[in-house]
């Protein structure tokens, strides 16, 4: 299965909408576009895998791999890129602002379900980044 996200770029953050087969799914919130720096930009374009992943903190959610320079960048629940995220995606159901969304659960919740159905395929899950 392959998830597209296509992103748009702004000062203060980056906004996206996420794809299966061209049906939206929803819309993403990320950092600033800052050269792939850690901690405090949006990951590079591109194509990685994403497999399932679950801490206390985040309860179950979706982690990104092969991401170059960069680690544990997570699909986690967030409705605020610079005050919630460190570099990672956040999925949320309408966008309010540059870098700001609603209803971040519901949109990993709706993301899960159909990366869970793809896991229990055994199909790979990836997803393709681009502008």
């Amino acid at each position: 299965m392959e998830l597209v996200l296509k992103r748009s770029y702004f000062e203060k953050g980056t906004n996206g909408a996420l794809f299966i087969n061209g049906n939206l799914i929803c819309f993403t919130i990320e950092l600033p576009w800052k050269d792939n720096q850690r901690n405090v930009s949006c990951i590079s374009e591109g194509t990685y895998e994403i497999v399932a992943r679950h801490s206390h903190r985040f309860r179950n959610h979706l982690h990104v791999l092969g991401v170059s320079g960069r680690s544990l960048i997570l699909i986690h629940p967030g409705n605020d890129a610079l005050k919630e995220l460190r570099g990672c995606i956040s999925p949320v159901s309408q966008l309010s602002g540059i870098g700001k969304g609603w209803s971040s659960r519901g949109a990993l919740n709706k993301l899960l379900a159909l990366c869970h159905q793809a896991f229990e395929r055994k199909e790979k899950v990836l997803l393709t980044i681009k502008s």
